[in-house]
Formats: structure tokens, C-alpha cells, sequence
């Protein structure tokens, strides 16, 4: 069974037609973790999980939300809502039976607002990310963890939170921050970036990001897709869907000399080895 363990189904991008890609799903028997970014996001999520029969929800606060900053990628362009996490809320939020995880949260460099310089922004994120791994201790649920470009500040957060459990989403990093991550139990999510050829203006960080897969693991991979961003290579240009998946799982059969059904089913595992809330 595919199981996209990372999507925004809930975001703008799907509006119109939710309901279609999510037939496209279950036309493939997958499962879906549909993930919010805000409070608003994470109620929608839960509504989505609601709705759809192989759905859920992760709910928590993304650090692009803490601080208001203009965001203008190839595939995404808007300014962030500034929003304070309240832990009441989320709490009330996470009681669902169908939520599974607290996320995505953690620390981000790559966008900052005007003025801000990282020391203030790793100190501003690493707050609201300590009290949702608080509430994640209190509801036994695990993390989903966003992590850009600051890897070294994320690991040295990370170990000073006992007891902690979750997968380090979408990772681009190197092997060696990868170990990192691994020795302190969590898992890596892999998207369809591994997919992509390597950039003129940097190969090594693909290079890198490729010895991470190969050397990682089985038994500590997720496949997520990040959509509607980051579609495979196969689909490079297109809006990125949850059965796109499927990509991901054939780049790292490709690497790791699996079949693409091995490595389906040893990430869906691990999956449910990680989101306790999953009905059987």
C-alpha cells in the first residue's frame, strides 16, 4: 500500500478539485497524511481526514508562520501569516482520533524576513518548536519536522528533547547530518527531489543528498511527496500530486537495488511503525 506520509491536499492549489485527486488515491489504494502549516491549514486538514476514508491529519505551526516574510519560490509565492502558537488550540486540535502526528514545525533559514538575522530566527522558532514537541509528549503523538538550512541548529535543539519521536520531512541534507538525525531515533522523508538531476550551480548537494538515500536504512525511510511542490522529474513543471509518490519509491528501489513493492512496503511499515494512531 503507497502511502504519501506528506501532502497539503487542504492547500489553495487543490480547491477545485480535492475530491478528483483524491480519487486518483484511492484508485490506488494509498494512504495520505495530509499535513497543516497553521492553524487554519490544520483544521482543514482534519476536515479532509474527516471527509476521505484513507486520510489523516498532521496539525501544527511551520516556522515560515511565526515570522511575516515574503515567500517567492519557482512554485510558491505569498507573504506568510504571522501567527503565535497556542497551545490550547492545538491541543484541542490533536485529541482527533484521525490527527496522527504534531507538525510540521522546526527551524528555517531560508526565508527570513527583512532585518532579521538568523540567531534572532532560530531563537523565535526554536520556542514554538520546543512547545509543540511538548504537546507532542503529552498526546504520544511523533513530530514531522521541517528542517532548511539549519541542520546543525536542529540537531543541537533536538538533543537537548528526551524522548522525542518523528521523521525529518522532505530531507535535502548530506549523510553525515542524516547519522545525525538517525542516532537520535527519528526517521528521514524523501520526496521527489531525489528524483531530479543535479544543478548546474551545485551537483554536490544532489550528489550528497543521493548518498544519504543509499546509505540510510530501509527500515528508516518515508516516501512523502510535499505536494502540490516538488513533483518527480517525471512531472517537473506540473502541479505535484499524492500518487506521485510512487516516484519516489521507484528512485529508491533504483539506489538501493530493491523492487519497487519491497521498498513500498518496507516504508509503508515504517510509517505505521512511526504514526501509532493508524487504524490497522
Amino acid at each position: 500500500m503507497l502511502f504519501d506520509t506528506h501532502c497539503h491536499l487542504q492547500f489553495s492549489a487543490y480547491k477545485d478539485d480535492a475530491d478528483e485527486v483524491y480519487k486518483k488515491c484511492a484508485n490506488r489504494g494509498m494512504l495520505l497524511n495530509i499535513v497543516g502549516s497553521q492553524r487554519d491549514t490544520s483544521v482543514r486538514a482534519i476536515e479532509y481526514a474527516e471527509k476521505y476514508p484513507n486520510a489523516y491529519a498532521t496539525i501544527g505551526l511551520h516556522p515560515i508562520h511565526l515570522i511575516s516574510a515574503e515567500v517567492d519560490e519557482e512554485e510558491i509565492q505569498f507573504k506568510s501569516r504571522e501567527e503565535e502558537f497556542d497551545y490550547n488550540t492545538y491541543k484541542k486540535l490533536a485529541e482527533h482520533d484521525k490527527v496522527i502526528a504534531i507538525g510540521e514545525c522546526g527551524l528555517e533559514l531560508y526565508h527570513l524576513p527583512e532585518g532579521m538575522n538568523a540567531e534572532e530566527a532560530i531563537r523565535i522558532q526554536s520556542v514554538a518548536f520546543v512547545e509543540q514537541y511538548k504537546l507532542a509528549q503529552e498526546m504520544n503523538l511523533p513530530m514531522v519536522i521541517h528542517v532548511r538550512d539549519a541542520h546543525r541548529q536542529m540537531i543541537d535543539l533536538i538533543k537537548t528533547l528526551p524522548g522525542i519521536r518523528g521523521v525529518v520531512h522532505c530531507y535535502t541534507g548530506n549523510w553525515d547530518f542524516a547519522q545525525e538525525y538517525l542516532s537520535l531515533g527519528l526517521y528521514l522523508g524523501f520526496t521527489g527531489v531525489i528524483t531530479f538531476p543535479p544543478k548546474k550551480t551545485d551537483p554536490k548537494s544532489q550528489t550528497d543528498l543521493l548518498e544519504a538515500v543509499e546509505k540510510c536504512p530501509m527500515e528508516r525511510i518515508l516516501i512523502e511527496t510535499d505536494a502540490p511542490y516538488l513533483a518527480p522529474q517525471a512531472y517537473r513543471g506540473e502541479r505535484c500530486e499524492p500518487w506521485m509518490v510512487e516516484e519516489v519509491a521507484k528512485k529508491i528501489a533504483e539506489i538501493k537495488g530493491l523492487s519497487v513493492d519491497e521498498t513500498i512496503t518496507q516504508s509503508t511499515e515504517n510509517a505505521r511503525r512511526l504514526f501509532t494512531r493508524l487504524k490497522p
